[in-house]
């Protein structure tokens, strides 16, 4: 995948029982070829579309960090025919230890693991973003509706009754092509936006530094298998381990005046350190070790109002990106591209079924940015504040800190 306009049209399909459409297949197109636009490809192509999905990149790197895959997504990727995949490079983590950034005291506990299994029916991962997009890239490989058209830019977006057609630019020049319904997975700076909602971004004040780290050189104390979550004032830091356990993907999230409106840039380690001068040991020597961290600035955005609208849906942090306090990115992506299936199937016409999307989304994504958005006030608290979180936590203990996002946790597809 590395030459600059590349049509790859992808393999033999897989049963896995996706609903039936009402009328003739439809062409759909996807701008990006992330977590929510590759779920969207499969999710589609079962439900006996014709997909192709447009994507800037020329191919897929390693670039990236760890995610995580709560049970509300991770359902949705069975269903899809992922879980044997996802079981094999994902890991399990049995909760979350949540300890005080400068002291290194326990504060509180997660339960997750087997617990959440039997709690949610489906299992709790973390992983590393570029396995998951392999495996979601093999999936395609089993489906010879989807073509995916590489080192792509989707230009411009007009919409008539009849169609949606997009200009997709590459290096062996322009094509206009038409679909039924054109969906934007193109991320937090989506281009495809502006056309249902030029709301713009709300900074989020903070930034997110994440690294991996060699196993054999963390600390024993932080080896374990459970994720590691440390709160401090305007500053907290999560660690999990991924890839079979031989890195620690750590994520390290701080103050930020002004925000970058780039893809990700890297960051001075001397910089990061300043921040975390007066940490706990383990921790401390934990941030010391990368020599290069890449850093996103945070924000979100106010939902698009609607999601979806004639033949152009917005899915992901194009329609309604989330602060990452809750780790619901690309959960929240995926189960887009199960509702928007289902919508489709249930639905004579497109408009009707953009509309339904719309409607059965809105509600559910505003409330996982409020309680993001929350979360990252209860993470970062001081004082009396931080007091309070303390107490709750340690008196709900791991399964009632657990059984409090149930609501979120919980979600399952429409039927």
């Amino acid at each position: 995948m590395s030459s600059d306009s590349q049509d790859l049209r992808l393999g033999q399909p897989s049963r896995i029982g996706q609903p039936s459409r009402i009328g003739p297949p439809l062409r759909i197109g996807i701008v990006g070829a992330g977590i929510g636009g590759l779920t969207a490809a499969l999710a589609l192509s079962d439900g006996g579309h014709a997909v192709t999905v447009i994507e800037r990149r020329t191919g897929f790197s390693e670039v990236g960090a760890g995610i995580q895959i709560s049970p509300n997504a991770s359902r949705v990727l069975a269903s899809l025919g992922l879980a044997a995949s996802l079981r094999r490079a994902a890991s399990e983590p049995p909760g979350v230890e949540v300890r005080t950034l400068d002291s290194g005291r326990r504060i509180g506990g997660v339960a997750l693991g087997t617990e959440a299994r039997r709690r949610f029916g489906a299992p709790y991962y973390v992983i590393h973003r570029a396995d998951l997009q392999t495996l979601l890239l093999d999936a395609l490989r089993g489906r010879p509706a989807i073509r995916l058209m590489m080192g792509r830019t989707a230009t411009t977006l007009t919409e008539t009754e009849s169609d949606a057609r997009v200009c997709a630019e590459g290096a062996s020049g322009t094509q206009d092509l038409a679909f039924d319904l054109v969906i934007g997975a193109d991320g937090i700076r989506s281009r495809l936006r502006g056309h249902l909602n030029p709301a713009p971004l709300r900074p989020g004040h903070a930034a997110a530094w994440r690294a991996l780290i060699p196993i054999e050189s963390v600390p024993e104390a932080l080896r374990g298998a459970a994720t590691g979550l440390w709160l401090g004032r305007n500053r907290h830091v999560v660690h999990y381990p991924v890839r079979d356990g031989q890195f620690l993907n750590v994520v390290a999230v701080v103050p930020e005046a002004v925000g970058d409106e780039g893809w990700g840039r890297l960051g001075d380690p001397a910089v990061l350190r300043v921040f975390f001068r007066g940490c706990a040991g383990p921790l401390r020597e934990v941030l010391s070790i990368p020599d290069s961290w890449l850093v996103w600035s945070l924000a979100d955005r106010a939902v698009a109002r609607p999601l979806a609208r004639g033949r152009v849906a917005l899915i992901g942090d194009a329609a309604h990106p989330v602060l990452p306090y809750l780790a619901q990115g690309a959960a929240l992506a995926i189960e887009d591209a199960a509702v928007l299936t289902h919508a489709l199937a249930a639905h004579p016409t497109v408009p009707a079924a953009l509309a339904a999307f719309s409607a059965a989304r809105t509600a559910r994504v505003r409330r996982v940015q409020k309680a993001a958005r929350a979360n990252g006030r209860t993470y970062h608290a001081r004082g009396l504040v931080a007091l309070a979180r303390n107490a709750v936590m340690a008196r709900l203990g791991p399964d009632g800190m657990r059984d409090r996002y149930a609501w979120l946790y919980g979600w399952t597809p429409p039927a």
